[in-house]
């Protein structure tokens, strides 16, 4: 799996993770954040590793279509990307900056 896409499910997972099952989150996590193998999560689970590639496949789409459906994550990046543009817009006056830097931090 490429960095990017492991990325992008790390951050679908930091907006609708709560939306998962708690099996379903756990072993997400357990696979995109501890980086942990399936065999090693089926063997936490009590399951095979066919099971566990299963039900992340099927996560990964649940993720996928509430982020297709609510778009909040491509809204927050859009938010992020004109708050940058507009810090390079007003790079010379620093308490607008040091705002902007806020809201940047936020939106992180």
């Amino acid at each position: 799996m490429s960095l990017e896409k492991t990325i992008y499910l790390n951050q679908l997972l930091s907006y609708y993770g709560s939306l998962l099952t708690d099996r379903q989150l756990s072993m997400m996590q357990s696979y995109y954040e501890e980086d942990l193998s399936l065999s090693e999560i089926g063997d936490y689970y009590e399951i095979s590793r066919q099971a566990v590639h299963d039900i992340l496949k099927r996560s990964e789409k649940i993720l996928e279509s509430y982020e297709e459906k609510l778009r909040i994550l491509a809204k927050s990046n859009d938010r992020l990307k004109h708050l940058k543009e507009i810090r390079s817009m007003v790079a010379d006056q620093d308490d607008i900056l040091e705002k902007i830097d806020y809201l940047i931090q936020l939106e992180s």
